[in-house]
Parts: structure tokens; C-alpha cells; sequence
């Protein structure tokens, strides 16, 4: 039996982070697979920089506006086949998800919606829940062992926010946010963090404007979850709260393959 170590990012732009030491701690990081969010690129921007990493395979899926969502893979175990979104055009046209098909496990790569612009687009956001969680129950049905990383856009409970009172009536802690992520782990999914991890004060993103990651005022909201038929491949998951560059730190997860 071997490790997996496979590790999620929500990068805020990935020429931006590049600037910023992100192929430096990429290198000494070393993870098997690394899923990018919000990498805010178009195809014909890519450069071989980006794309020509020693030893590891890229994909890029790229939203039709410039310079806005998109996601992406490194990955040193190349994969059966890698599909761009889910199926359906109005979610799929943003670049929002890659699918990875590894044979002993499928990995969907996913920058959910932000709910917080208007009421439009925290409904894109619930529909996009709602037909993404209908993939999901589809792929468990058939027997799949399903990974899905990436920023969902929503701290789930009180202790995934440092201010759950003053944020309850914002988007990323509605109460219609909060009970989809419910629905989403009945439906047999596992938050892999809180497997190992039930303790406080543990973040994935900060708002940039306030300093609010020197004072630690966060929110977890980046996360990798596994269907329960993948429950005794759990080998271990955690936060990189010291990783800088972003708004947002990456998040890990080990497998026993």
C-alpha cells in the first residue's frame, strides 16, 4: 500500500502567486496532486513556466471571461482522463471544475461559487450546489471513490469562522449555505479535516484588507472531502496556515492507496 499526498489551493491568481514564491514552496512541497482555484487565466496565457513543471502533468480549465475563476492541476501519477466541468453549460462555461479519473479514486478539483455580489449570484451558487451534489450521489452510486477539494465558498459550522454572530446574515454562513453542506455530508461525504482535526481556530482564508490574518479572524472554507467508501484510505489532512500569497492557505490530505 502506498501514500498519496495530494494538496488544494485557492490561489487568487496564479501569475500573481507565481511572483511570490509559489513554484519555490511548490518544489519543496512536493505533492503528488496540487488543485489551483481562481487561477484567473485564459488558455493563451499559459506559459510553459506554468504549464512545464518537472515531473508533473498540467491541466487548466479556463472561465469564457478573462481573468476571472478558472482551476487547475499538477499531478505526478498522470491521470486515466480529465474532464472539464459536469455537464452543465451555464456552470461549466465559468471553468469552475476539473475531473481527474486516477482508476482507484476520481479527484473533481472545484472553485465553487461566491454568493456574496447579489442575490443572482448566491442563487448560481445554491443551483450550482444542487447539480454538483447530484454528480456526486451519481458517482458514489456507481461505486466510485470520490475526493472533491477546492473552495466551497462556505464555512460549514460555528467553529469554521472566528465570527459566526456577526455572519450570519452573509453570504459563506447562510443558513440555506449551511444546510446544503449538511445535505452534502448525509449524502455520505466525509470533511476529511474534521476527521483528524476538531479543534478551533484553524483557517483557510482571511480578508486581505483588514490584517486580519495576523489577528487569525478567518474562516475555513477551502476543504477535501471523500465519500465514505473512501474511509479507510484517510491517512491524514491538515491546514498550511504559514503558506503565504494568497488570501486563501492550501489545504492536504494523505492517502493509503
Amino acid at each position: 500500500m502506498s501514500r498519496i499526498k495530494l494538496t488544494s489551493w485557492n490561489v487568487n491568481g496564479i501569475r500573481a502567486v507565481s511572483k511570490k514564491g509559489f513554484f519555490e514552496w511548490f518544489e519543496a512541497h512536493k505533492p503528488d496532486v496540487l488543485g489551483l482555484q481562481e487561477t484567473k487565466i485564459s488558455a493563451d496565457q499559459l506559459t510553459d513556466e506554468l504549464t512545464k513543471r518537472k515531473g508533473y502533468k498540467s491541466y487548466f480549465a479556463h472561465a469564457e471571461r478573462r481573468g476571472y475563476s478558472g482551476v487547475g492541476i499538477y499531478t505526478k501519477i498522470e491521470p486515466l482522463t480529465v474532464q472539464e466541468g459536469f455537464g452543465v453549460k451555464r456552470f461549466d462555461d465559468e471553468g469552475r471544475t476539473l475531473v481527474a479519473d486516477y482508476g482507484d479514486f476520481l479527484l473533481a478539483n472545484i472553485y465553487f461559487p461566491n454568493g456574496a455580489a447579489n442575490e443572482d449570484r448566491l442563487a448560481y451558487k445554491m443551483d450550482f450546489y444542487t447539480e454538483f451534489l447530484k454528480w456526486a450521489k451519481k458517482q458514489s452510486k456507481a461505486g466510485r471513490k470520490l475526493i472533491v477539494c477546492g473552495d466551497f465558498n462556505t464555512a460549514h459550522k460555528p467553529i469554521d469562522l472566528a465570527r459566526p454572530k456577526e455572519n450570519e446574515k452573509i453570504s459563506g454562513f447562510l443558513p440555506e449555505e449551511r444546510d446544503w453542506m449538511d445535505k452534502y455530508i448525509k449524502a455520505g461525504n466525509i470533511d476529511t479535516f474534521r476527521e483528524f482535526d476538531q479543534s478551533a481556530d484553524k483557517y483557510t482564508w482571511w480578508h486581505m484588507r483588514t490584517n486580519a490574518r495576523e489577528r487569525n479572524v478567518g474562516w475555513r472554507i477551502d476543504y477535501f472531502f471523500a465519500n465514505s467508501l473512501l474511509k479507510d484510505n484517510l491517512a491524514g489532512a491538515g491546514i498550511l496556515a504559514d503558506v503565504h500569497g494568497s488570501d486563501h492557505c492550501p489545504v492536504t490530505l494523505e492517502l493509503k492507496i
